[in-house]
């Protein structure tokens, strides 16, 4: 009885907890929007780039100082820290892995690549993406930079 209890867990668990695949439609737009991001970012628009995110107080960006709550804020971060093109460099994304984690949510781990006459910078990045009506956003980003 004790090895069906165990053997019936083990199959409900690994139904609950196992990672949905991302369908092609689904990736194929989160995927339009990062890299739509990445030409705004070169064209030294950051206020186009931030159509990416979801305007909303719920945005959480995440970053070496600490979280950051809501779009405006988020925003002006950028703002403040990427003040003009010298800052901003040539921004480059490599895409990961993604995943579904509900059929409205889904994680996007990717690179990034800052080429800067000041100095390079490059690192890694997570975003959770939500679904609202029928377009992608991103609610949280958590992104970190790497040694060189």
């Amino acid at each position: 009885m004790r090895l069906y209890f165990l053997t019936l867990f083990f199959i409900v668990s690994g139904f609950l907890f196992s990672q949905q695949v991302v369908s092609k439609r689904d990736s194929l737009a989160v995927v339009k929007v990062l890299f739509e991001q990445q030409d705004h970012w070169n064209k030294g628009d950051i206020d186009a780039f931030m159509e990416g995110y979801f305007k909303s107080d719920e945005l959480v960006f995440s970053g070496a100082s600490g979280p950051i709550y809501g779009w405006e804020a988020t925003r002006d971060r950028y703002k403040r820290i990427y003040s003009d093109r010298e800052k901003m460099g040539e921004l480059k994304f490599d895409v990961l892995h993604l995943l579904a984690l509900s059929p409205t949510v889904i994680q996007l781990q990717g690179k990034f690549y800052l080429t800067r006459t000041i100095g390079d910078a490059q690192g890694f990045f997570t975003l959770n993406w939500i679904r609202v009506k029928e377009k992608w956003y991103i609610i949280s980003d958590h992104t970190s930079a790497s040694t060189l």
